[in-house]
């Protein structure tokens, strides 16, 4: 489509997974790390190396993570059914259930400048037959996205009109609330991404919305310091504008998961699909302070 938006070609970096998830930049150690849930490990991709290793094993099935303030981990584990947070391999949990029932498994998250953690909480990881997770029951009732505040403990739902939320992230300045539901025609609703107004701690679903069509499913996403979506899309990458307009696709030989920014300058997309870990150059980087600081260090 000709934006510009990517240079080079895709490169596979890392295979051997079930089904790869979750990835995210650790400056610290200069690697990527990512889940191979059904396999209930968490892996790291050196970039200077260019070796992957197993960083931890019998890891609670986790799945989304970003990056806090003090570059600590803030991951979604399904098996423990909570966030929690892994701090140079120091795992300690941060909620585990709302109203005094326990969350069903969450999956993906991302930490807020004012350092409230977002995160959705689907039931991937309890249904029967599950192999990223145990079998379990809804407790709760639902499937919310949450604002969660680590100095308080105050877990709120924003989100609760949504029937399998999954993937979020924010526009730059954090007014606008990107989640996507993966539930689809099985349970009467469209593969979509909706948005919504940040109102403190309330969010207002707004009428903009995306419905990716072809059967395929926005699952992880990301926005760039332009505001442009970057989001998993069956065998594919797709970029769209804040309005939803298909800018761009970056194909991909399995289906993708999850996708974020990284490597020195932080403009490497990493993707995970299926089995893999992939790496495409972009001439952009991460919304999220955090990324954008740690391109710099």
């Amino acid at each position: 489509m000709g934006h510009g938006l990517t240079e080079g070609r895709l490169e596979c970096l890392s295979t051997g997974s079930v089904w790869a998830e979750g990835p995210v930049w650790v400056p610290s150690s200069q690697a990527v790390r990512w889940s191979d849930i059904p396999n209930n490990r968490i892996l790291e991709f050196t970039a200077a190396t260019g070796a992957t290793r197993e960083y931890s094993l019998d890891a609670g099935y986790t799945n989304g993570r970003t990056l806090d303030a003090d570059g600590s981990v803030v991951q979604c584990s399904h098996g423990r059914r909570r966030v929690e947070r892994d701090a140079e391999g120091t795992v300690t949990g941060l909620v585990d259930s709302f109203q005094g029932r326990r969350l069903n498994s969450p999956n993906d998250v991302v930490v807020a400048r004012d350092s409230s953690i977002w995160f959705t909480d689907p039931p991937y990881g309890i249904l029967p037959g599950t192999k990223e997770g145990h079998e379990g029951e809804q407790e709760y009732g639902g499937c919310y996205v949450f604002r969660f505040e680590p100095d308080t403990g105050t877990l709120t739902a924003v989100v609760t009109d949504l029937v399998y939320p999954n993937g979020l992230a924010f526009s730059p300045d954090e007014s606008v609330l990107y989640v996507t539901d993966t539930a689809g025609p099985a349970h009467g609703v469209p593969l979509r991404i909706a948005s919504y107004d940040v109102l403190g701690t309330v969010c207002k679903r707004r009428a903009s919305a995306v419905e990716l069509g072809d059967g395929h499913a926005a699952d992880g996403l990301r926005v760039d310091v332009q505001g442009r979506i970057w989001t998993s899309a069956g065998p594919a990458v797709r970029v769209y504008c804040p309005s939803f307009e298909l800018l761009d696709t970056v194909e991909v030989p399995e289906e993708v998961s999850n996708v974020c920014f990284g490597g020195p300058d932080g403009q490497d997309l990493y993707i995970t699909a299926t089995t893999s870990l992939y790496r495409i150059r972009t001439t952009t980087r991460d919304a999220a302070a955090r990324a954008a600081t740690s391109a710099d260090n």
